[in-house]
């Protein structure tokens, strides 16, 4: 059956989804491409997002020191043309191009990066992410605060009034100086802090105490200064780290390290910011329009220093979640690339090679895996979590609910990081798992309490969860239920704890066994367990500080063999990518970060019989579209 005789059929089999896109999309101009960008993002302020949709818009409008080659993942240059390292590999010097400005045509400067890095180490920016930063001396003290000085530190307080003539949304009046001492606890600690030869007292909130000569100050906080960050000049950069890091130059890509335009901020506060017509950015393109569950339109930034690398003039990025709505899309010539697609239909085009010239699926450095609440009991109980994750059939996960081809999951860690290999907690083993939860009181699954699985909206998130739960009541007895959240409520139940189990995965940024690592770390912004063990963080820092790669991956070995010992999470399968791209896509590179540059695709029109309406073989005719293939009830 030819494609187009399938396109009825299949769009009444999708209770003509797409037929809805299209209403949309008629009132507009064609962009040059379109791409599904899954989920509504949560948000374009890089400082607090965390997902994978939101970094595919974000590092495309923005753009850092460095940035990554598409195909190689080699740091490349960025804003900055060149730079220099020293011999301990602990200072870096950055030279800024003076050809870089901002979409509204002021040049990018030193300064808004200095600007942008103390935003998001700032406690009251509440950035999940801003460990990522770390790595520069004294960063971590910053992002804590208070909790992050001593007697002795040079400090900044910062008022809770605006210097006069500021900005509406500018930070408070800075008064630097000297900690003396700090009085009292908690909410009632006063600071005591020496400006400009003089003792004063500053407690943190709306008001001080006249009477006792406090000061209120909306925080007290270790100074700027003193984070391992100067502007030597206009377009000079100095950083200093706290050890050698080997990825820090793949890691200055990253969304969370960008420069931000401080007068724009500062005018319209947040979130407003981000709203086009105030937002400015840096990158090869700027949006053009957001439409909340349709799409983003991105055009050329015509002040990019580097305008002839963007080839495409507008790119649309649809909020579409389901799979099958996906793949309509695709199929109907609508998008030229998709992230996903049914279970059922891709391993049909897999096994048919109709699609392989659309259709490549490659592993990348990802894990899917589940959280595991370690606040609650039992699962404070490692028997009780080792027995979960020794109770999974992940074969039958990956036969059945995924089916690109992904391997079962063992380890944190992903297959695929050079000269580095994971360590595993173990295969399948149901007699040990029940043996395990009878010896934590739970003989044959008595006395266990329900317990709930947490996943974001996805059909294949949903699929999982539903298998997950059979076997546990199959092989252990016990009894599970599932919750599904739209994104941004499931990320709020997963920072609160609001969970039992949770699904989770996490895609490395860097090709470093460190960037799965270090997440579970004590306290960790995305360690999200409540899981603690000081041996493992001893480790993982000892690893920070050690330039001998060999014995640097040997402390990650220790650490991961206690994180798959503990189990405070249960990995599930290792990620392959499932893009799938209009034959005509040029510039489109597979790469273990699944990371695709916009700036570097475009269409190839030479050939009028690729139209985008006939990039696809029809559905395999054993496929039935209106719903996923494996029992959700």
């Amino acid at each position: 059956m030819s494609t187009r005789t399938w396109f009825p059929i299949l769009l009444l089999l999708l209770g003509l989804g797409a037929v809805a896109w299209a209403v949309l999309r008629v009132q507009l101009p064609p962009a040059d491409f379109t791409f599904v960008n899954e989920t509504e993002i949560k948000s374009l302020d890089w400082a607090v997002v965390t997902g994978i949709p939101e970094h595919r818009i974000i590092g495309n409008i923005f753009e850092g020191l460095t940035r990554l080659d598409p195909k190689t993942l080699e740091p490349l240059p960025g804003v900055a043309e060149s730079w220099d390292i020293s011999d301990d590999k602990k200072t870096y010097t950055f030279h800024l191009r003076k050809d870089a400005k901002w979409s509204n045509g002021e040049p990018v400067t030193a300064g808004d990066f200095l600007y942008s890095l103390r935003r998001f180490l700032d406690p009251m920016t509440a950035a999940e992410y801003a460990y990522q930063a770390w790595y520069l001396v004294n960063a971590r003290r910053y992002s804590r605060g208070a909790k992050g000085i001593e007697p002795g530190d040079a400090v900044e307080v910062e008022l809770n009034e605006r210097p006069a003539g500021a900005l509406p949304f500018a930070r408070g009046e800075v008064l630097h100086g000297q900690l003396i001492r700090i009085d009292g606890e908690d909410d009632e600690r006063v600071f005591v802090v020496e400006i400009d030869g003089q003792e004063r007292k500053f407690r943190a909130g709306e008001k001080g105490d006249a009477a006792a000569g406090i000061e209120p100050a909306k925080q007290v906080l270790l100074d700027f200064d003193e984070v391992g960050i100067k502007a030597l000049d206009d377009y000079t950069i100095e950083m200093q780290l706290e050890e050698p890091t080997p990825f820090w130059l793949e890691l200055l890509n990253y969304h969370a390290l960008l420069p931000m335009n401080q007068k724009v901020l500062e005018t319209y506060g947040t979130p407003d910011w981000t709203k086009e017509g105030n937002i400015v950015s840096n990158g090869p393109y700027k949006i053009a329009f957001r439409r909340i569950r349709d799409r983003i339109r991105l055009v050329k930034n015509e002040h990019y220093w580097d305008p002839d690398r963007a080839r495409l003039n507008t790119i649309d990025a649809l909020a579409i979640t389901p799979q099958v709505t996906m793949y309509n899309m695709f199929a109907t010539g609508q998008a030229d690339w998709i992230t996903d697609l049914p279970a059922i239909v891709l391993r049909e085009l897999i096994k048919s090679g109709d699609a392989k010239d659309e259709l490549d699926p490659q592993p990348y450095l990802g894990t899917y895996y589940y959280l595991l609440n370690t606040k609650r009991k039992p699962l404070d109980d490692a028997r009780v979590r080792r027995a979960l994750a020794l109770a999974i059939d992940r074969e039958e996960i990956t036969r059945t609910a995924t089916g690109a081809g992904e391997l079962s999951a063992h380890s944190l860690v992903p297959l695929g990081i050079p000269n580095y290999t994971p360590e595993k907690f173990g295969e399948e083993n149901v007699k040990e798992a029940q043996r395990l939860l009878a010896e934590a009181g739970f003989p044959n699954g008595r006395g266990f309490p329900k317990l709930e699985i947490l996943y974001n909206t996805h059909q294949a998130h949903q699929t999982i969860a539903q298998l997950i739960r059979k076997q546990w009541e199959k092989n252990l007895g016990i009894t599970a239920s599932t919750r599904n959240e739209e994104w941004g409520s499931y990320q709020t139940s997963i920072r609160t704890f609001e969970f039992d189990v949770a699904r989770r995965a996490w895609i490395a940024d860097y090709t470093d066994p460190n960037s799965h690592l270090d997440i579970m770390v004590t306290d960790g912004e995305n360690n999200n367990t409540g899981w603690s063990n000081a041996e493992y963080d001893r480790l993982i820092a000892a690893a920070r500080s050690e330039t001998d790669e060999e014995k640097r991956f040997e402390l990650f070995h220790h650490a991961e063999r206690i994180l798959m010992d503990e189990v405070p999470i249960i990995p599930i399968y290792y990620y392959v990518d499932k893009n799938m791209l209009n034959k005509k896509v040029r510039g489109f590179y597979r790469n273990p970060l699944d990371q695709h540059p916009l700036s570097a695709i475009w269409i190839d029109k030479a050939d009028d019989e690729l139209a985008p309406s006939a990039t696809t073989e029809s559905p395999p005719s054993n496929v039935n579209l209106s719903n996923g293939d494996v029992d959700t009830e």
